[in-house]
């Protein structure tokens, strides 16, 4: 039993740390899985989910913007497959939330002033989750660019030996786009909401509000940060990327 599971194949996933300017501070964008999940069931989490073979196809790159010069050490600290775990983020990103990170045909930001334009996008959502269609034949579709140039490597954590799933994540930081707001799918996803990291944590600490460790301890460690302006620096700006690997405590006191 313990060897099946010590060599279950670890799974590569990217996840997106979204945050937007608030009164106090800054706010980070979180959904909450379905209780039925077979991952993460109740729980609030960052948008993201599983790097697709395809996530990695060359012909991606006459549709993103990035990585910039600054953006040097994290290409190099993503290794030989960064194109596949920037594409994967943005694509699993607008696939739960609906929030697109990407440039249009004029070069700015997609932004969803235009409700037509907001309609057929969103319209793209449940047929890409359902691998109907595929974020480059959106790109294609919509002459969109992923702007990889404004999502930043962040960190990166592998699940401990012992779980049920296990993932090698690549997490990233990236500011809301103007005008965007986001929402749960309605499938994998069941509720959504913009929260300080004070706020998340004080909720998670009474009970309300349930929490993997992994989130937790990312939310954590952007707490520290005073506003939003420094956040989006730290982002821009990091030239470290630790590489975390938990592992799950033995003995009688760790059953369950």
């Amino acid at each position: 039993m313990s060897s099946a599971r010590e060599t279950q194949p670890i799974r590569p996933a990217a996840t997106v740390i979204i945050v937007r300017d608030a009164a106090e501070g800054f706010e980070i964008f979180m959904l909450k899985r379905t209780s039925g999940a077979a991952f993460a069931g109740g729980m609030y989490v960052f948008p993201g989910g599983r790097v697709d073979g395809d996530d990695h196809l060359h012909a991606y790159d006459a549709h993103r913007t990035g990585p910039s010069a600054t953006q040097a050490p994290q290409q190099v600290a993503l290794g030989a497959e960064w194109r596949g775990f920037w594409v994967a983020a943005i694509r699993e990103t607008f696939e739960e939330s609906g929030l697109l990170l990407a440039y249009d045909a004029s070069g700015g930001l997609v932004r969803y002033d235009d409700d037509a334009l907001f309609d057929r996008l969103q319209g793209y959502r449940h047929p890409l989750h359902a691998g109907e269609i595929d974020m480059l034949e959106i790109c294609q579709r919509e002459r969109l660019k992923l702007a990889v140039d404004h999502v930043h490597f962040y960190n990166r954590f592998v699940t401990p030996v012992g779980r049920p799933r296990r993932f090698d994540t690549r997490f990233f930081v990236a500011e809301t786009p103007p005008g965007q707001v986001g929402a749960h799918d309605e499938k994998e996803t069941v509720d959504s909401v913009w929260i300080s990291p004070a706020e998340a944590l004080a909720r998670n600490a009474a009970g309300e509000f349930d929490l993997m460790n992994v989130t937790r301890m990312q939310i954590e460690s952007l707490a520290g940060y005073p506003g939003y302006a420094q956040v989006v620096e730290m982002a821009a700006n990091k030239q470290e990327f630790p590489v975390r690997r938990p592992v799950l405590p033995t003995g009688p006191a760790s059953a369950g």
